[in-house]
């Protein structure tokens, strides 16, 4: 049997005549640049996300970097933010100009632990990024109250947790701004490169309306130096399509998550130093990704692939030990559970349309690797 890491062509399958037909539209219209195939796009993911305002970006990466430009953080500002997570969290940081400063990670949600924040800001510090790791939110009562007591603003990286909540919130609408990817593997994902700003603040969606066009309004106009950082018109479509079925691919996900944990636990695998299952510890985890701990991963993984069932690394090298990052002047043993996490996370397929027969096959290969494993 195969199990892949992720099936888009069964989601495709399902849907694909919805997609099409939204994407015949925009030819239809010749209006591929912003556009009201945009425009509904970005008021449907708003509303879906609890928030007033949406801002179509290019990428997620993008969306990220034009909250930091708006906000005219630069050279000699610090941003707070985990040091495990996808590259594009610091690095946009970084691209501004700008130092980005880590706290370390809980071991179960993969989160930054907000205990930590205070003692890492400083007077140049300006913003807390936030990552909503795997699909599970960050503790997004406890970072904005630390930002309030020190004036700072937050700006949630929740590009694998749309749909994701806690404490009745949503992910990207907590703090100042929120920021989403499209990237075909999301959740919600486009036929490319695609993102989403989303905030409550009216002033800063015009400004960033303004950023991702260059600056200008009216056109030929600037105001600020800004970057072509719109989303498109096809990729926005693609979106929109796919939006009203968000949430069942979300159960599914959850569902499925919650099979493996009951076929784990009749597979004999209990937790332990070598093997650990994920958690839900907030109110909705979407399961952007399902990640078990084992102490030998990269010899699973191995296994794994020999028994063609698919996994992924995320993210085998943390941020502040990036050779990009060696200015910053961190070492190995700065942020202990981040460098735990990179040496022994793997995720396993939990996409919507896997079926029954694959996730029993794919618990059966990592039951008879510890087997194996423990003689």
């Amino acid at each position: 049997m195969e199990v892949p890491l992720l099936d888009l062509k069964a989601q495709h399958a399902a849907i694909g005549e919805e997609v099409e037909r939204s994407v015949a539209e925009v030819f239809a219209s010749q209006i591929f640049i912003l556009g009201p195939k945009v425009d509904a796009c970005e008021k449907a993911v708003a509303e879906y996300s609890g928030a007033a305002h949406g801002i179509g970006m290019s990428s997620g990466t993008d969306a990220l970097l034009a909250c930091l430009m708006i906000e005219e953080i630069g050279p000699g500002d610090e941003v707070i933010t985990s040091p495990y997570t996808f590259f594009a969290t610091a690095g946009s940081i970084a691209r501004v100009g700008a130092t980005p400063v880590f706290a370390d990670i809980d071991p179960v949600s993969y989160n930054i632990r907000p205990d930590l924040l205070e003692a890492k800001i400083t007077e140049r510090t300006r913003a807390i990024m936030p990552v909503h790791l795997y699909g599970q939110m960050a503790d997004m009562t406890a970072i904005n109250a630390i930002a309030a007591r020190h004036g700072l603003i937050v700006i949630e990286d929740a590009c694998q947790a749309i749909g994701a909540r806690d404490g009745g919130m949503r992910a990207g609408s907590c703090g100042t701004m929120g920021c989403f990817s499209f990237f075909p593997s999301k959740n919600l994902g486009g036929a490319g490169d695609g993102g989403m700003v989303v905030t409550n603040d009216a002033a800063r969606a015009d400004k960033l309306r303004w950023f991702r066009n260059h600056g200008a309004n009216p056109k030929y106009y600037h105001r600020y130096v800004g970057g072509n950082f719109r989303l498109d018109a096809v990729q926005a479509a693609v979106v929109s399509a796919k939006l009203p079925h968000l949430d069942a691919w979300t159960d599914a996900r959850r569902r499925n998550a919650a099979r493996y944990d009951r076929l784990f636990a009749a597979a004999g695998l209990p937790e332990s130093a070598d093997f650990a299952l994920p958690q839900a510890v907030t109110e909705r985890h979407i399961f952007n990704q399902y990640v078990i701990r084992a102490a030998s991963r990269d010899a699973l993984r191995a296994f794994l692939a020999e028994r063609r069932v698919g996994s992924e690394v995320y993210y085998p090298v943390p941020l502040h030990l990036q050779e990009c990052f060696v200015y910053l002047g961190c070492r190995r043993g700065d942020y202990p559970e981040s460098e735990s996490a990179a040496a022994s996370t793997l995720a396993l397929p939990v996409y919507p349309e896997l079926s029954d027969s694959q996730a029993e096959y794919a618990v059966s290969c990592i039951a008879e690797f510890f087997k194996r494993k423990r003689g």
